[in-house]
């Protein structure tokens, strides 16, 4: 009798079990039959995806509960769109094709939340763009197929025939793998070129003279790796007033993410200084455009690009500071703010919408390992105080002081200054502090320009301050006068030069449209202050002649 009771309890003990899993397994699988419709499909709207996305690997040290919120919130339909699949989405929405076309794709291309305010302009229809084409008219203009001088070997940043091998972990970057390649270096010279990912054909392509040719087709190549390929890490980088990202990307390459902190019709409030300003994302991209049809070259290629914080920057950073600032914020929003010198707290935290962020990318230069740099202080560096002034700003003699010192006093780098200051001026820059140089090329060489963040911030007040410079030495080269004049002829109008190529960019529209024109007035402002010079001075004086052969003769470049 006691054995039969024994065996009962421990039977009915197996069907609580049981029934426990049952319930548990039901419990779980119940939220997803309920979204199943009646072919097995998901009930939802939103078309499905093509393949099933793969596990994402989440970092060790964040608890399970916090990652767990992060996770199934970055799960959500609309959420985890990459730049392409909300293209995709539109696309489908617009032609009503592909097998997630109608009504799924036009939901799902509505939930798609705009980024700008409602006066900012759209760009034009792409019939209109391709009707009006004046960027390649003015490409082939012979003042923008000047040849270089001939480049020795001592003109190039890198000698690719030489022994010199580019080793990425001299970069001292411990994510630098060769898994799929037996070598264990980058190509030498010993194989092509065209094996070499673009931003090393962006590196090697660096000389004397200019950061990259007119028509080095590995540019345009390395702007669309900058939006499309895979970020493998991410990391916060040191110094900088405000947040900086350092993105690798799959292919070794990396690049500096600047996130959207201001929509594109924010203008600057009167009552800020210079150095309190926000750092624009947008700006950085205008900057490389401008820089581009100035003919300056020297601006580090800057591309747009819609991030996933989730996906991109939380799930693959190494970065435990970086980490431990991500929240949702009470509109159910990713946030994250880092760590940094002014606007790194939870009231300047960046957030996404859902989880999705805009920001420009720039490409980085050869690492200081393999190509050291020079910085310079800018002799017309501002004071940075709120009552002091600098000696240029109470001295009308300053220049003259200037050109005395090295290296102001000899070769090139006055007119390089001369040129930074008309390129700040059309953006409105008033922080140019700094600047570098390739110490291999010594003195003489091109002003890198750098760091661009703060231009573009008002369109309704010219600074004529920046064009001290200008002003004061009353100097500027013969070539770049000459793209000044023909870029304020109506055929080749700067503004409309400027918002064909921002065109181009995968979250155009860069520029608020007053900002377009405000570059056409300032145009004018420039080309006034350098008439006054000539008036002054006299044209040989003022007007620098750096070309080695007629300019109208000109119909090829080196």
């Amino acid at each position: 009798m006691k054995m039969l009771l024994v065996r009962k309890f421990r039977v009915l003990i197996l069907m609580v079990f049981l029934v426990a899993c049952t319930m548990h397994i039901m419990i779980d699988l119940l939220p997803r039959l309920e979204r199943r419709g009646p072919e097995g499909r998901p009930g939802c709207s939103c078309p499905p995806p093509a393949a099933a996305a793969p596990p994402r690997a989440a970092p060790r040290w964040p608890s399970k509960h916090t990652l767990r919120i992060l996770q199934d919130f970055s799960a959500e339909p609309a959420s985890n769109l990459s730049s392409q699949s909300r293209e995709a989405a539109a696309e489908r929405a617009a032609g009503g094709g592909g097998a997630g076309g109608g009504a799924g794709a036009a939901a799902a291309a509505g939930r798609t939340r705009r980024l700008i305010g409602p006066g900012a302009p759209r760009p034009p229809p792409p019939a209109a763009a391709a009707a009006a084409a004046p960027l390649a008219a003015l490409f082939e203009h012979p003042l923008y197929r000047a040849a270089l001088p001939p480049l020795a070997d001592g003109d190039l940043l890198f000698n690719v025939n030489s022994d010199i091998r580019f080793n990425p972990r001299a970069a001292e970057q411990p994510e630098w793998q060769n898994e799929d390649h037996h070598e264990e270096f980058l190509p030498t010279g010993e194989t092509s070129i065209d094996s070499y990912p673009n931003w090393l054909k962006f590196h090697i392509g660096i000389n004397r003279y200019e950061l990259y040719s007119r028509h080095n087709p590995a540019i345009e190549a390395l702007l669309q790796d900058l939006v499309s390929q895979k970020i493998t890490s991410v990391a916060m980088k040191s110094g900088g007033t405000q947040l900086k990202l350092i993105m690798t990307f799959q292919n070794y390459g990396q690049a500096l993410f600047k996130p959207m902190k201001q929509t594109r019709e924010q203008e600057t409030p009167p009552d800020f200084f210079y150095f309190s300003d926000y750092e624009r994302h947008n700006a950085e991209i205008a900057a490389f455009h401008l820089d581009r049809i100035l003919d300056f070259r020297r601006v580090p290629p800057v591309a747009g690009r819609l991030v996933n914080m989730t996906r991109e920057i939380r799930d693959v950073t190494r970065d435990k500071k970086l980490w431990r600032t991500f929240f949702i914020s009470p509109a159910n929003n990713i946030c994250f703010y880092g760590e940094c010198s002014y606007y790194c707290s939870t009231e300047h935290a960046l957030c996404g919408k859902p989880d999705q962020i805009e920001g420009s990318l720039a490409a980085f230069l050869p690492d200081l390992s393999l190509a050291k740099r020079k910085t310079w202080r800018n002799p017309w560096r501002r004071s940075y105080h709120k009552r002091k002034k600098a000696e240029w700003e109470v001295d009308p003699d300053y220049c003259e002081e200037v050109k005395q010192t090295p290296p102001y006093d000899s070769g090139t780098r006055i007119l390089d200054i001369m040129d930074m200051t008309v390129f700040d001026f059309l953006m409105g820059n008033m922080d140019r502090h700094h600047y570098e140089t390739f110490e291999k090329f010594g003195n003489e060489t091109f002003i890198i320009h750098l760091d661009n963040g703060r231009g573009f911030g008002k369109y309704s007040h010219d600074e004529l301050s920046i064009l001290v410079p200008l002003n004061q030495c009353c100097r500027i080269r013969k070539s770049t006068y000459l793209r000044l004049q023909l870029l304020a002829k109506e055929e080749y109008k700067l503004s409309l030069l400027m918002k064909e190529s921002l065109l181009k960019d995968k979250i155009a529209p860069i520029l608020y449209q007053p900002h377009l024109e405000a570059m056409d007035r300032r145009l004018r402002i420039v080309l006034k202050a350098v008439s006054d010079c000539i008036e002054k001075d006299g044209y040989d004086n003022v007007v620098e002649n750096d070309f080695n052969t007629d300019v109208n003769t000109v119909t090829t470049e080196r």
